[in-house]
Formats: C-alpha cells, structure tokens, sequence
C-alpha cells in the first residue's frame, strides 16, 4: 500500500522535475555564458566527456555579465515595469468581469448550470492564436467594433484601438477570463446556501450577506482565479504582439527578440530567470502567509 502510495505521489514530481526543473537548469546554465558566434550561441559550454577538467573549465568560464546588462540597459526593467502593470491591470479587470459571471452561473438553477459552463469552455474549442487574429478584424480602424459605434452614433470617426495598450487589455481580458470564472464558480457552487439563509434571518440585507458571507468564503477562487490570469499576463507574447504592436512594451516580447533576432541566448535565459524569480516570490510569500494564518487558527 505505502508502495501505491509513493508511485502516485511520484508521478506528478517526476513530471515537475522533467518538464520544469530540468529546463530550467538548462536556462540558468546559460544565463552564466557568454555570447558567442557558435552553435550553439554562447560558451562556454559543458563537455562530460573531457572529465573532470571540461567540468572544471566550464565553472571557470561562468559569468554574471547577462545579469549586469539587465541592470544597465533601462529597456529590460522599462519591460518589467510595464509588465507588472499589464498584468495587474488585466488582472483586475478580468476578476471584475469574471466574478459576476462566476456568482450568476453558481446562483443559477441547477438544470442550467452544465449548459452555461459549457459556454464558458466553448472559447477553447478554437485556436487561440485564431482567437487573437479575430479580435485584430474586430479592433482595427475599418473593424467591426467602429463600424458598429459608427452605426449606432457614438462615434463620428474610427478609434484607434489597435496596436494600443487598451487593446492588449481586451486580449488578455479575453483570453483569460475563463481562467477566472471556473474556481470562482467553483467555490460559490460549493458553498452552503443555508449560511445566506440565517444571515437573512438575523437582520441582514442581501447585499450585507454578501460582502460578509459569500465574498469571504469565495476568497479561495479568487486568489486561484487572479493567480491563473497573472501568471500567464506577465510574461505573455502573443497578445502584445499582435494587438499591441511596436509601441507595446512588455517582457515576453523582449524575451522572443532575444532570443531569435538577436540570438543572445545568455541576455535572453537571464531575463527568463528573473522573470521566473518575480512570478515564484509572491507566491512562496502567499503560500507561507496562508499556512500561517491556518496554524494560529488551530
């Protein structure tokens, strides 16, 4: 039984440690080496089969000049800023969409609930770079979004929607909100209605046993929800690519530019390191700040 045990719990580490520890051992390695016009791009580089003096030749040869340049050029920290507030930004927005979506759906009669949660998965049924290139028809000057304002009076000429920031935002709005909708939905379904129920009772209005009801038990889905959407914001490529264009600045496009115009792997595995550093932080923070809080309630 103790052996059932350890395999499946083995199972999911294995996984983590061949599709995210590896790799990224990988990058830090590279992040140490310098640019060089060689395949591949940078040195030095390990060679196991000159012993234990190719080992002792590859640690002499690590460097921290990658890191350095990440100090001195103010476009690399100009991207994580920027980022940061993409991120943030989108985040914010997708849970002010997401979490009305989430309550209709958990407050919705039973029969209906499996249909509109299709509905919230039916997105991804389709490409999502076909999804990206949709919104490019729909936000640009002659796009259906114009056309649509100019038809109804609110405009008189077209917006400039695409290749802005407020265009990334919708993107990522979009592509995301699902992402936040299901453990939000999740945690209200789950709740006992019962608890609404005697609050009511007690004196409080609908709205008072809300905020001090449902929205504290669906803290959980939040955090999981707004933890699903940051993460992939922060570091996205696609969306700002397509719908931000030149003028968007965020890191995951300096990353790809390194990476393939420039070919500086060591700049390029030294800004995915720090990337990764900024996303792991907070939540390693987060997760002892919870277990902290579940150890003074026992």
């Amino acid at each position: 039984m103790n052996f059932r045990r350890a395999l499946v719990i083995a199972v999911p580490y294995l996984w983590l440690i061949a599709l995210f520890l590896i790799p990224f051992i990988i990058v830090v390695k590279i992040s140490f080496s310098e640019i060089a016009l060689a395949i591949p791009p940078y040195t030095p580089t390990l060679d196991i089969t000159a012993g234990w003096a190719g080992i002792k030749h590859f640690f002499e040869g690590l460097t921290l000049d990658s890191f350095k340049l990440l100090t001195e050029d103010d476009l690399y920290w100009r991207a994580y800023v920027s980022s940061l507030r993409i991120a943030l930004l989108a985040t914010a927005g997708t849970l002010l969409i997401g979490y009305p979506i989430a309550y209709g759906m958990a407050r919705a009669p039973q029969e209906w609930r499996p249909t509109l949660l299709m509905l919230v998965i039916l997105p991804f049924w389709t490409s999502f770079l076909i999804r990206i290139y949709a919104w490019m028809g729909i936000l640009s000057r002659d796009g259906l979004l114009n056309n649509f304002l100019e038809w109804i009076g609110v405009i008189d000429h077209p917006l400039t929607i695409l290749n802005t920031n407020i265009a990334v935002f919708i993107g990522i709005i979009y592509a995301y909100l699902p992402f936040m909708i299901l453990p939000i939905y999740s945690t209200i379904e789950k709740m006992d209605v019962s608890l609404l129920e005697s609050a009511e009772d007690l004196g409080c209005s609908r709205l008072s046993a809300f905020w001090l009801i449902t929205l504290p038990l669906s803290r959980p889905g939040i955090i999981a929800g707004c933890f699903l959407v940051f993460i992939p914001a922060l570091g996205e490529f696609v969306i700002p690519s397509l719908l931000g264009g030149s003028r968007t600045l965020m890191i995951g496009k300096v990353l790809w530019d390194e990476f393939f115009a420039n070919r500086d792997w060591p700049t390029a595995s030294a800004v995915a390191v720090v990337l990764l550093a900024i996303l792991i932080i907070p939540i390693i923070l987060f997760q002892r700040n919870e277990q902290a809080q579940r150890e003074a309630e026992q």
